[in-house]
């Protein structure tokens, strides 16, 4: 939970943007993040493209028709959203609004474009790219990915390329090794560990008027 340490005075809770290039595992990495950190939930982003086999509707994405996607924008419920690889994705202000209310520590998967959206909409949000050791580990990645065209493979890495151009808009960076995704996932949790003891004005207000050693 995020937390300020001295004389239980609460700081605001975080949120956690995990973003990258198609073939970092993101989906994999958050998956296994949410099972070792009780203390984090997940901002579950709405697509209108068909669950994979192990996907799950609300859990992993909120699954949607392209027409209902579409009606979610002229209807201004999206706080963001993007065509990604062909595909619409997005948060809702309904979605969003839940997580802020929580109180708890939130994660969200977008793309990169995503990322900046929310960075502009709530500054104190944490960015961690995510992404593979190489150029050459990430396309191997991607085309050995399973239910992709040739064509498709090819935008994903035009794509993962002009994304890794936005590195520097981030404020860590996690690399996915192969086979090595509970090593990222530590890395994430170390994150979270210094975020959660930052100093922060909010806290510090706070303790200006409460006597040390109490």
């Amino acid at each position: 939970m995020s937390r300020c340490s001295s004389h239980g005075i609460e700081s605001q809770p975080l949120l956690v943007v995990i973003s990258g290039p198609s073939g970092a595992g993101k989906d994999s990495l958050v998956r296994l993040l949410l099972k070792r950190d009780r203390g984090l939930r997940r901002v579950v982003t709405t697509t209108d493209r068909s669950p994979r086999a192990d996907e799950r509707d609300g859990v992993d994405y909120h699954f949607v028709s392209p027409a209902g996607f579409k009606h979610l924008i002229a209807q201004g419920e999206l706080v963001e959203w993007a065509v990604v690889y062909g595909q619409y994705k997005g948060i809702t202000r309904r979605e969003l609004e839940r997580a802020i209310a929580s109180g708890e520590d939130m994660v969200v998967r977008v793309d990169v474009q995503g990322a900046a959206t929310i960075r502009a909409l709530m500054p104190q949000a944490i960015l961690i790219f995510v992404t593979a050791p190489s150029e050459e580990e990430m396309i191997r990645r991607l085309r050995e990915r399973s239910g992709d065209t040739i064509e498709q493979v090819e935008n994903r890495i035009v794509t993962a390329r002009e994304e890794m151009a936005h590195l520097r808009d981030f404020d860590y960076l996690v690399i996915n090794h192969q086979g090595r995704l509970e090593e990222a996932v530590k890395q994430i949790q170390a994150i979270l560990t210094a975020e959660r003891c930052r100093i922060r004005q909010e806290c510090m207000s706070s303790l200006t008027s409460v006597p040390f050693g109490l």
